[in-house]
């Protein structure tokens, strides 16, 4: 492996191993590089240290837990994130997040949070950018499917908040992800619609229509249809990267014709009940 590829390896066993000790003497192992010169490796090609890096990457993980695993108790999510009390953890959390753990837990601010994780965001996907990825496209025939569907409309930062209104209906229907298929239909692209009027569906597969209920979610149908589906494999800030190569490459050599129905994902695995590379979504383009 080259460089950047060593680096590339290693970023993924962070990513994935989280709640172990992460060493200099271990890191730089994997690394194939000297402990003597890892931290300056890592800083010169990262942009930061090796420590910042897992912080804000355990920082990330703990704040998708707090909010979308209300099962897992503050203390838990503390151990699992490298911290040996609640109390230290709320501290640094504080510190990072400008929210405590159960502040953030109950009542989250997603647009300030994404401003704080926008650096380490552009570290990981774009300063990393040498990783070759390989896309295999398929036509499939997909099969019509009734969904039960939350409609979003505002800034895609804040769409945290329609998913844990969505998962708190599931759970009242007994609907988890592991009965019931989890679908996403994009209307917009948010790099080029003005944030408050963003739009997108979190939706799940249903047998029968949705009864009324508070939430506002409703019945929606995914039509049946021939569709490009291509399955990106990592975290969702760099599935515009798949996407684009759906539209910019493959559709213009496939001489396809797209049909009049909205891009739309199924959620095959997600963060952070996986490690943020291993999360799976399958994208589907609409054909004729």
């Amino acid at each position: 492996m080259n460089y950047q590829e060593r680096f590339h390896q290693l970023l993924n066993y962070i990513d994935s191993h989280l709640d172990e000790e992460l060493t200099v003497d271990k890191l730089s192992n994997i690394a194939c590089l000297s402990k003597y010169h890892f931290h300056r490796q890592f800083s010169s090609l990262v942009g930061i240290t090796a420590f910042a890096y897992i912080k804000q990457a355990r920082m990330k993980r703990a704040s998708y837990q707090l909010v979308f695993k209300k099962n897992m108790r503050i203390v838990d999510i503390a151990v699992a994130n490298g911290y040996e009390s609640s109390e230290a953890f709320s501290r640094a959390f504080s510190q990072s997040i400008g929210q405590n753990p159960s502040q953030f837990r109950e009542q989250p601010q997603w647009v300030s949070w994404h401003e704080k994780y926008q650096l380490f965001k552009k570290l990981r996907v774009q300063r990393m950018k040498s990783e070759k990825c390989s896309y295999l496209v398929e036509i499939v025939d997909f099969s019509e499917v009734k969904v039960a569907t939350l409609e979003h409309l505002g800034p895609l930062e804040l769409v945290g908040n329609t998913i844990n209104q969505f998962i708190n209906w599931r759970k009242e229907n007994n609907l988890s992800p592991k009965v019931s298929r989890t679908f996403n239909i994009a209307y917009d692209d948010p790099a080029v619609t003005e944030p408050e009027k963003y739009r997108c569906d979190i939706c799940a597969s249903v047998k029968s229509d949705v009864k009324e209920n508070g939430y506002g979610v409703t019945t929606k149908i995914i039509p049946a249809g021939r569709c490009a589906v291509i399955r990106h494999v990592g975290s969702d800030d760099t599935i515009s990267e798949s996407i684009t190569y759906l539209y910019s490459e493959w559709l213009a050599q496939s001489e396809e014709e797209l049909r009049d129905y909205p891009l739309f994902f199924e959620r095959v695995s997600f963060y952070p009940d996986v490690p943020e590379i291993e999360v799976t979504t399958d994208i589907y383009l609409p054909l004729k």
